[in-house]
């Protein structure tokens, strides 16, 4: 029997042509016998511009649907996802070597560690690539502890939501990804921190590509007023997840 980690990936027009870079980090990921992954692709919207891009593997899913935002996208791909796990990779992003077998390897043997995160490095448009300065110690990340290091950083966390890998079932109790305009990673990741315990990998995990076209690079996802009502249902939703001790997950 093949283990499965479902990889989950919003799509739309302009990132599509980066779907290539995609799936070359993840065909070249050496994962652990009898484990195999499954790449979910769901385009934010229904139109003629994804679909020439997209590899022609079995063990992709491509799917289409109402234009809703990344959020919206990656929760229906949920659907189609079989895996125990679940790996976010957005379509202009990429996998660097062995980030899913390090993911697994904290997975499958913790079982107090309901989800993963790793290092993150910027890639810039000259090919340059840029780190976080206050990346967190490898290790495990307690409850809250990301509620707590967003509220004191202007709403920034330690962790990357675009590294996020966790367990199937979790995502689908929390509902997938919060129906926002963006942030909605973000709220995933302090769901998933208000009820379980998570872990960091000090190595990197992705390579987060800049270019122009980008959401979080448009004037829209800096506009305050927005930005602050994304970032006060966020955290209501965590706060009041912490506060259920009957949602808390201690062991797989």
């Amino acid at each position: 029997m093949t283990n499965v980690v479902s990889v989950i990936t919003a799509v739309h027009g302009p990132s599509a042509v980066y779907l290539a870079d995609a799936y070359k980090s993840l065909n070249e990921q050496q994962l652990p016998d009898s484990w195999d992954w499954q790449w979910v692709i769901q385009e934010d919207g229904e139109t003629d511009d994804v679909t020439p891009h997209v590899p022609d593997d079995v063990r992709i899913s491509f799917g289409q649907g109402r234009h809703g935002r990344a959020g919206m996208a990656r929760t229906m791909g949920l659907s189609r996802a079989t895996g125990r796990f679940v790996k976010v990779l957005d379509a202009d992003d990429m996998l660097t070597p062995g980030s899913l077998a390090r993911d697994l390897a904290v997975l499958t043997s913790r079982p107090d560690v309901a989800w993963t995160t790793s290092r993150v490095l910027d890639l810039l448009p000259d090919g340059r690539t840029v780190g976080f300065d206050q990346d967190p110690v490898e290790g495990p990340i307690e409850r809250g502890e990301v509620l707590t290091h967003w509220q004191a950083h202007d709403f920034r966390a330690q962790v990357h939501p675009a590294t996020l890998c966790a367990r199937r079932d979790l995502v689908l109790a929390l509902g997938g990804w919060m129906a926002l305009p963006a942030s909605e990673d973000t709220g995933l990741l302090l769901a998933l921190n208000a009820v379980s315990r998570g872990w960091f990998t000090a190595e990197t995990g992705l390579l987060y590509r800049k270019w122009p076209g980008q959401s979080t690079n448009q004037a829209a996802h800096s506009e305050q007023e927005e930005r602050a009502a994304r970032m006060a249902v966020v955290e209501a939703r965590a706060e009041a997840l912490l506060a259920l001790e009957s949602w808390r997950i201690d062991a797989a």
